[in-house]
């Protein structure tokens, strides 16, 4: 094993100013599966109109051992952003919608927390991540799986997330809004969501093998299963399958497939001198919208960084990247390119450690940037370790205080207090319930978020979800009125890790 390793250490290190070859991509995606700890791997690099490379690796589930190929089917997330975009900007090169028309023109119930932005709020503005709402805000009715909103919900309980800044001012990255974006698409074409991305996009591109959303695969035999660690070990975890985010991130597709794609994006919008939507549309997906704060620091020297329509938009080395990734608790995906170059890099994966597509994407792309070779495994694995204990010491200093706590007689917890039913304005009702001494977190309509509840210090409580995987404990911040009886939570996710789609932070109970 150390012998195999060195080899492919030792070929690494030979990419040098070289534009990075086959053999050396399998070297970087098997250092990268070891270090990351990563089942499956599947990459893809487009050059100059042509696939010079797609392959897998690895293994799609460590259960059933199947291999990873060309061919199998990945969840990419929020990688379907951008067929968001471009359903709708298909829709405007057929005279259907423009950018700049109001939502409540097409979904006369969208209503935001201020009238005015409500009433001035563009189709544009669903897809630019700047409509005042923090980051994830909302994202708990998506998410965990099994919970039953609809995106009528999201479209009705939109009203009651409070922004954190002002409109049009400011990057706070949402998936909310491009499932709003995905209702305009069926009001205006009557076709769902992944019914237009699969006829209109998919289909001509060829992409036999992908869908909208799982539960519209035809074919499942050669797909990947989502991994996460749990308690230091790493398990197969359940699929999401909830339909409501298609818009936001539902796509399932394999690296051959998405190949196709990133043939079309980098070829204007055309296909066989076929234009599957406009120059003009492309260039306004390409374009900045709302601008994030750079860091000019080596290899890349970014002077720009920001997100158009459905992409991040950045430069690296005097070249404009058009890049996105996407992430679901077990599986994260990343598409790049490189316009100038002709370039395209897909890198998909069956296990949530961004750093493994991040190390195998910039890797390549320095080769063709001709950058000197930086070891972004190890940088990023190193990286990842220390991110990692930073947040088990935070964790386990809350978790040493509740084992103290439920040690001490003396400490009375007020659960009594606390039992009862609350309300949040969006994520709706929740129970606190006595069962055999132990308090007991339920929400009503998200069935996974159910844990139990510990007392920590003063009025400060942490749940523990009995779905580990989530890695997201929360805790929970309780206001007690003149009787001492609890009547308000407030909640905070626990670890500085903890996935952004648990938005915690935003709900705000009141006791029914």
């Amino acid at each position: 094993m150390k012998k195999i390793l060195l080899g492919i250490l030792l070929t690494l290190n030979q990419i040098g100013f070289s534009q990075i070859n086959s053999s050396e991509i399998d070297a970087l995606a098997e250092k990268a599966r070891t270090t990351f700890n990563v089942p499956g791997i599947a990459i893809a690099v487009i050059k100059d109109g042509k696939i010079i490379h797609e392959k897998g690796y690895g293994e799609s589930s460590i259960v059933t051992k199947q291999k990873v190929n060309e061919h199998t089917l990945f969840g990419v997330a929020s990688n379907s952003k951008a067929f968001t975009a471009t359903a709708l900007a298909m829709l405007i090169d057929e005279g259907k919608l423009n950018w700049e028309d109001k939502v409540i023109k097409y979904l006369p119930d969208f209503k935001m927390y201020n009238d005015y932005v409500t009433n001035e709020f563009t189709i544009k503005d669903l897809l630019t991540h700047r409509s005042g709402l923090g980051l994830g805000a909302g994202d708990l009715m998506i998410w965990p799986e099994g919970n039953n909103f609809t995106p009528k919900d999201i479209i009705h309980n939109l009203r009651y997330l409070k922004p954190v800044s002002s409109f049009r001012t400011q990057f706070d990255y949402d998936n909310l809004l491009y499932i709003v974006a995905g209702e305009i698409i069926k009001e205006i074409s009557g076709l769902s969501w992944s019914e237009f991305v699969e006829t209109r996009i998919m289909k001509p591109l060829n992409m036999n093998r992908s869908a909208g959303s799982f539960v519209r695969l035809k074919d499942t035999t050669n797909l990947v299963t989502p991994h996460v660690p749990i308690d230091g070990k790493l398990k197969p975890i359940v699929r999401y399958k909830n339909t409501i985010m298609d818009a936001a991130g539902g796509i399932y597709t394999s690296v051959h497939d998405l190949s196709q794609w990133v043939l079309l994006q980098l070829n204007n919008g055309k296909i066989n001198d076929k234009s599957l939507f406009s120059e003009k549309q492309h260039k306004e997906m390409w374009s900045l919208q709302t601008i994030i704060p750079a860091t000019t620091t080596p290899p890349y020297n970014t002077h720009f960084s920001g997100y158009g329509l459905g992409w991040f938009l950045s430069d690296v080395k005097g070249y404009k990247q058009v890049t996105h990734t996407g992430g679901l608790e077990g599986m994260v995906t990343q598409v790049t390119l490189i316009p100038e170059l002709n370039l395209g890099i897909i890198v998909l994966t069956n296990q949530q450690s961004g750093s493994a597509f991040s190390a195998i994407t910039n890797t390549i792309k320095n080769s063709y940037l001709q950058l000197p070779y930086i070891d972004y495994v190890s940088k990023y694995g190193e990286r990842e370790k220390n991110q990692q204990a930073e947040a088990d010491t935070t964790t386990e200093e809350v978790w040493k205080t509740v084992a103290s706590n439920l040690k001490d007689k003396k400490i009375n917890p007020r659960f009594d207090q606390l039992e009862g039913s609350y309300e949040d304005a969006w994520l709706g009702a929740i129970t606190l319930k006595l069962e055999k001494k132990k308090l007991i977190f339920q929400s009503v309509r998200s069935p996974q978020l159910k844990g139990e509840v510990f007392y920590v210090k003063n009025n400060t409580y942490a749940v523990k979800w009995d779905n580990r995987y989530f890695h997201a404990d929360a805790f929970i911040e309780v206001t007690f009125d003149s009787s001492g009886k609890a009547n308000n939570l407030k909640m905070k996710a626990i670890s500085p890790l903890t996935d952004f789609s648990y938005d915690f932070h935003d709900l705000d109970f009141f006791r029914k």
